[in-house]
């Protein structure tokens, strides 16, 4: 989880004023805080997150104490590839997330069929993933989505309402499962190229060929 730190400094006998950090990750955010608690001039110190949400240090200490044995940090790229001579979609997910002090990536890919467009296909490869999100048991975190389709990242950040049947009904499923899970989600739009690995997942089902592992990774 991405925050910024908030607070008011204070000179002895003097004036004061409110300052505000960049946005780093939250463990970060916590060992700077407490050493900004330690001068003595801060008060009103907390964090702030994404969504407005206001955290005290000694929440900030329950909350990242909770996720520590569960997935978190959870960035998700998705991809979908269209057949339309046999109305088949490939399926392409990667999933970078954290757990237990070490860092992991998910790939796994899907093939369906009846599909009608290509943009029905990478809703299904946003869906896709949220499933592998429930099966990692990610819940009631804040999610970054990350793809290379307009209409699907402007459709789900309500920038571009769906009007095609088949898109809308994608969408609706979607919402639905985002609340079921208690993810916040956040979309970003990325080039095609920078999306190269769920790509790959997508044409590697289209072809037949099935991937499902996890590695960690080393820094």
């Amino acid at each position: 989880m991405e925050i910024r730190i908030e607070w008011t400094y204070k000179i002895p006998k003097g004036p004061e004023t409110n300052f505000f950090s960049e946005e780093m990750p939250a463990a970060m955010a916590l060992v700077i805080a407490e050493d900004l608690e330690r001068n003595g001039r801060s008060k009103n110190l907390h964090f702030v997150d994404r969504f407005d949400s206001s955290w005290t240090i000694k929440e900030m200490k329950v909350y990242l104490k909770g996720i520590e044995t569960e997935p978190h940090n959870v960035i998700v790229y998705f991809d979908g590839g269209y057949e339309r001579l046999t109305r088949s979609a490939g399926l392409g997910c990667v999933i970078y997330y954290e757990q237990n002090g070490k860092s992991y990536r998910l790939r796994t890919n899907a093939i369906v069929d009846r599909l009608s467009s290509n943009n029905e296909s990478e809703y299904a490869a946003l869906y896709f993933c949220l499933q592998e999100l429930e099966y990692l048991k990610v819940h009631h975190l804040p999610v970054r989505f990350i793809g290379d389709s307009r209409i699907v990242i402007n459709g789900m950040a309500d920038e571009w309402p769906a009007i095609e049947e088949q898109l809308v009904s994608w969408t609706g499923r979607i919402e639905e499962k985002i609340v079921e899970l208690g993810i916040r989600p956040e979309y970003e739009l990325i080039p095609r190229k920078a999306n190269a690995e769920a790509d790959k997942l997508a044409t590697q089902a289209l072809n037949g060929i099935r991937i499902a592992a996890t590695s960690e990774i080393i820094a």
